[in-house]
C-alpha cells in the first residue's frame, strides 16, 4: 500500500512539474501580446527590443532553411505547377512548365536552400529543358543566364521581405 501512495505521489509530481513548464511558456506568450498590445495603446508602433533582434535575425521560423529565401522561391516559382516540396530540407521541385507563347519547349525548375542564414551562396537554382522533335520530348541545354536570372529574382525578393519585416 505504502509503495502505491509513493508512486501515486511521484507521477503527481511529475504532472506538475511538466505542468509548470507549460504555464511559464504560456505565461512568456501572453507577455509578449501584452505588451505588444500596451505599445500599440500608447501609439508606439515601433516593436521592442526582443521583437525587432527577432526580425532582422535571419533564422526567423522553425523550418530547417531561412524562411525568406523559402517564401521568395515559392513566390518566385510558383508560375509553374508545384510537384515537390520539402521545408526542412529546403527543396523546391516544379513540374514540367510549357509556356503558352512556346508550346514546342518545356523547362522543369528545382530550388534548393542550402543554409539557414540570407546568403547568396545559400540559394541554387537548377533547370532541365526540353523540345519537342517529332512528338518526343528531347534533352536541351538550358542557358546559364536562365538560371542566373531565376537565383537573382528570388535573392532580391528574399532580402525584400527581410525588409519589410524589420521596418514593420
Amino acid at each position: 500500500m505504502k509503495r502505491a501512495v509513493i508512486l501515486g505521489l511521484t507521477m503527481s509530481a511529475a504532472v506538475l512539474v511538466s505542468g509548470c513548464q507549460w504555464v511559464q511558456n504560456d505565461i512568456a506568450k501572453s507577455s509578449d501580446w501584452i505588451t505588444r498590445d500596451v505599445n500599440k495603446s500608447f501609439g508606439k508602433d515601433e516593436p521592442t527590443g526582443i521583437e525587432k533582434a527577432d526580425l532582422a535575425a535571419s533564422q526567423v521560423t522553425t523550418i530547417g532553411v531561412n524562411a525568406y529565401l523559402w517564401k521568395a522561391a515559392l513566390d518566385t516559382l510558383s508560375f509553374a505547377a508545384i510537384a515537390q516540396t520539402d521545408s526542412n530540407g529546403g527543396v523546391i521541385v516544379t513540374d514540367w512548365y510549357t509556356n503558352p507563347s512556346n508550346p514546342g519547349e518545356r523547362m522543369k525548375i528545382t530550388a534548393a536552400i542550402l543554409d539557414r542564414d540570407l546568403r547568396a551562396d545559400a540559394l541554387r537554382v537548377s533547370a532541365a529543358r526540353q523540345v519537342s522533335q517529332n512528338g518526343q520530348w528531347v534533352d536541351a541545354p538550358v542557358a546559364a543566364a536562365t538560371v542566373q536570372k531565376l537565383e537573382e529574382i528570388i535573392l532580391t525578393k528574399a532580402r525584400d521581405l527581410r525588409r519589410s519585416a524589420i521596418v514593420n
